[in-house]
């Protein structure tokens, strides 16, 4: 971190799923800001990401959470649904950020932001680490509810993600409007035979 600079930390949760949208969060934490459960949050116990998230809230200087919905993501593919959510939720911020940290290689300039793409940037800088937890709780807590509203799926515990249960359970009920129709795994291609 640059001493002085307000810098975003931007990351996404949700791009490997088959069903739900994709969370996006930007984060700007005060200089010096540090905790010691704060990791990339896939490294992370969920119960370390939910005691996280209100600190994480409470403590930054400003943060921003937004979804892309499934619908968004068919339209658009999910490369740009992540980068789209990460520019809006910087759009989002209440204080505009000097520079912003994206995790990952890809990124797509706008608004005239200076901005650097770090491959596994949340396992290096805070602010991204801390924006990875806020977008993973966020999408979470809404798979869950999402769960209730389409029960049979797993989504409470598989998120969304393509698991052996979420695919028999596509086979057997079909898809909800929820289902990225845009991609699907091997498992739910017809066969010829």
């Amino acid at each position: 971190m640059e001493p002085g600079r307000l810098e975003a930390g931007c990351d996404e949760a949700g791009r490997g799923p088959l069903a739900g949208p994709v969370y996006a969060a930007a984060v700007i934490l005060p200089e010096g800001f540090s905790h010691p459960l704060l990791n990339d949050s896939k490294q992370m116990s969920r119960k370390a990401r939910e005691t996280l998230r209100p600190i994480i809230e409470r403590e930054a200087l400003a943060w921003a959470v937004v979804a892309v919905e499934a619908e968004e993501i068919d339209r658009i593919n999910i490369l740009k649904a992540s980068i789209t959510g990460m520019q809006r939720a910087v759009r989002a911020l209440k204080l505009r950020p000097d520079f912003l940290l994206v995790d990952g290689n890809r990124f797509t300039p706008f608004d005239g932001y200076p901005y650097k793409t770090v491959v596994h940037g949340d396992a290096t800088y805070a602010c991204i680490a801390a924006a990875s937890v806020l977008a993973k709780t966020w999408r979470d807590e809404r798979m869950e509810a999402l769960a209730r509203e389409y029960p049979g799926y797993g989504w409470e515990h598989n998120a969304g993600y393509p698991t052996p249960e979420h695919i028999e359970a596509i086979k057997r009920f079909g898809f909800t409007p929820q289902h990225r129709k845009s991609f699907h795994p091997k498992e739910l291609e017809p066969t010829l035979f």
